[in-house]
């Protein structure tokens, strides 16, 4: 029977390796082992075992042992054995890695050791950044990829820790104005053997092993042949050097499924020392599967929640991480019953442990098993991935201008991007208002934003599943060929779709992220699925064109206008009525500049909106802008509204514009605005009077 979750804190000691007096502790959990063995490996060769230190059974299911021989620099594994048994996977002969290692290391695909590390590392006094979530803007980026391709770095470090802390890559991170880099998976992974007989391997890295050790491939070949305590050193080092310059550092963690996979995988820690513990399992010993990985984490044992929690605490607090992106959050929310709750104690002890809450906590709201979609259903302390906003923004500025192509009728109005742009209330109604909603039109896993804009369907074949694999529900428009094309005129609507769906991401409320490389144009030639493919394909792209440095100079001037303007990113959902401190003023206008009716919401047909905002700061300063969209593809004339008696606007951007404007141009408050097809505009009330 599977065991029973509760909230106490059921170790009382810390787990792994502690030491204390020159002498090592070592302590491991497994509730069905009948032995377990510390095996002391020859520093010159670990296949080696030199010496075996039986280890102990103690209160709550944990082993222990001590010796001097334990210490800093040691390397070491575990072995166990248990009874047979359908829920039990032991293999005495199998070397293990300690699920709280600091530090792992290969020696061959299905080889690994670990190795004893100190902790002690030189801050400099380099505190955490702690940006307010309603300035957070979030770049998902690969810890390689992103510095891999960058000439303007020398080899030896180009794609590594060292790379992503130069100087060269946080110039360019303050240059586009986003606060928070988020990583694709740092903790120790490895790739699935169908993969590597493929001649590929696991690029995006969402296959762990261990979830306390850094992922030793992206530390610069020198710190490598030092050792793991050099390669930890360098993570922190990028760390430091991205919170001196006041970006935060969140980490993409996979806690759900580990990379032992299902039934016929490889043993390599947890199933070697407690399967039918570790892992969901029925009482014939098939595994559980929720994340489509093979096998999910038993989130219904509460070894496995303070796995999770003491992972978190030292990522938190040992290397400094300002938040986590957790992968398939749902299957960490499943009860007893493969059930999600969303009061389950691991979401609670994230919530009031008094290290972790600190922390930025975001989830991605589903999995693959039964009922797995929980888009708006975790407590209101988390923010979520939304992919209502992504598939809505899309939808908008794409498929519905190929519907209006093909058939003379978009289909969808304005009503369910006015949802989005006002921060997905029907979604994430809770106390962290639009803040509750991660906002992002691309991630790692799909098209980029120039693909989006270029392909109507996905082109995989490189990945070596005959194009089968990645999503087909992509809300993508090619505009009339697929890929690349010379026709000026479709390249001028791509780029201009392009900066509509930045711009829509950038003034919608909520915490918008975007993907690295789509701030400069970077394309995967249709790839959606580019999870095995280390290369130039998915390198962010450094030797930029003329077309991809205005992209650049477009997104950089939009996360200022964000943050100059505190009406483009609202901690409330707002009033249609009244405006105060800390709440903000929203009305809506159709494009004769009357508010909207009823009528107007519901026709399909309805592709104008603008949305006025007013925003109250508690130093007493205003700030009033109205964003207009226009999504048909003909000109239209707009009446900015009358009612609000606004004397002047500056219109502050365009999307038909290929680049920003070098001065801003004023418009009287009751004028007439022409709107290219298919574009949106921003525009500020100048002055500090509350209009209307």
């Amino acid at each position: 029977m599977p065991n029973t979750v509760t909230n106490i804190q059921i170790n009382p000691h810390r787990l792994g390796v502690t030491f204390a007096d020159g002498v090592g502790y070592i302590r491991v959990y497994s509730a069905t082992a009948s032995w377990l063995q510390l095996c002391i490996l020859d520093p010159s060769n670990p296949r080696n075992v030199i010496k075996y230190i039986d280890l102990t059974k103690g209160e709550y299911d944990i082993w222990e042992a001590s010796t001097p021989e334990l210490k800093v620099g040691v390397k070491y594994a575990l072995k166990a054995d248990g009874p047979s048994a359908p829920r039990n996977a032991f293999n005495p002969s199998l070397l293990l890695i300690d699920p709280y290692a600091k530090a792992v290391e290969r020696l061959s695909a299905r080889e690994y050791y670990c190795v004893a590390i100190s902790e002690e590392f030189d801050w400099q006094g380099v505190e955490k950044p702690r940006v307010p979530l309603d300035q957070t803007i979030i770049y998902e980026a690969h810890a390689r990829g992103l510095t891999r391709g960058n000439p303007a770095l020398s080899d030896d470090i180009r794609g590594t820790y060292a790379a992503l802390g130069h100087p060269d890559t946080i110039q360019h991170l303050l240059k586009i104005g986003v606060t928070s880099v988020e990583l694709l998976p740092v903790q120790m992974f490895i790739s699935e053997p169908r993969l590597m007989n493929m001649g590929l391997f696991n690029y995006w890295g969402y296959n762990t092993i261990n979830f306390f050790s850094a992922h030793p491939r992206y530390a610069s070949g020198k710190m490598r042949e030092k050792g793991p305590e050099f390669i930890i050193n360098e993570l922190k080092t990028a760390i430091r050097e991205l919170h001196r310059a006041g970006i935060e550092v969140i980490l993409d963690v996979v806690y759900n499924h580990t990379a032992e996979g299902g039934g016929g995988g490889l043993t390599y820690s947890y199933r070697g020392l407690d399967n039918s513990s570790y892992y969901r399992l029925d009482d014939k010993g098939w595994y559980q599967d929720t994340t489509g990985c093979g096998n999910s984490l038993n989130f219904a044992n509460p070894h496995v929640v303070d796995l999770t929690m003491d992972s978190l605490r030292y990522w938190t607090e040992v290397m400094q991480i300002d938040g986590f992106r957790f992968d398939l959050a749902a299957t960490l929310a499943r009860d007893e019953s493969n059930t999600f709750n969303p009061n389950h104690p691991l979401l609670n002890a994230m919530q009031s442990d008094p290290i972790v809450s600190q922390a930025k906590l975001i989830v991605e709201p589903w999995d693959v098993g039964l009922g797995g979609w929980q888009t708006g259903n975790f407590p209101d302390r988390f923010s979520e991935w939304n992919d209502r906003y992504r598939d809505s923004v899309r939808k908008f500025w794409l498929t519905d201008l190929a519907n209006a192509r093909n058939s003379g009728k978009y289909w969808n109005g304005v009503g369910d991007l006015a949802t989005r742009l006002a921060g997905s209330g029907d979604i994430v109604g809770g106390t962290q208002g639009p803040l509750g909603t991660v906002n992002f039109v691309t991630a790692h896993d799909g098209f980029t934003l120039k693909d989006l804009v270029s392909y109507n369907v996905k082109h995989n074949q490189v990945n070596g599943e005959s194009n089968r694999d990645g999503t087909n529900n992509n809300y993508s428009f090619n505009f009339g060929v697929e890929g690349d094309t010379a026709d000026p005129g479709i390249r001028a609507m791509r780029r201009k779709s392009a900066r509509n769906l930045l711009g829509t991401l950038l003034f919608s409320a909520g915490i918008p992220m975007v993907t690295a490389g789509d701030e400069r144009g970077k394309s995967q030639l249709g790839n959606n699925n580019a999870y095995c493919q280390d290369s130039n394909l998915s390198w962010v792209n450094w030797d930029l064109s003329r077309a991809q440095q205005d992209v650049e100079a477009t997104f950089s001037y939009l996360t200022r206008l964000r943050k100059d303007n505190p009406t483009l990113r609202p901690n409330n959902f707002g009033s249609f009525e009244r405006i105060d401190v800390g709440l903000d003023r929203i009305r809506w206008f159709n494009s004769n500049g009357q508010m909207m009716t009823g009528e107007d919401w519901q026709n399909s047909e309805t592709r104008t909106v603008m949305r006025f905002s007013q925003n109250i700061g508690i130093d007493g300063a205003t700030n009033e802008t109205l964003l207009v969209v226009h999504g048909a593809e003909t000109e239209l004339i707009v009446q900015l509204p009358k009612e609000l008696g606004v004397e002047t606007y500056e219109l502050l951007w365009n999307s038909a514009w290929e680049l920003p404007p070098t001065e801003i141009t004023e418009i009287a408050g009751e004028s007439e605005l022409i709107m290219s097809g298919a574009s949106m505009a921003l525009l500020r009330v100048k002055g500090q009077s509350i209009a209307g």
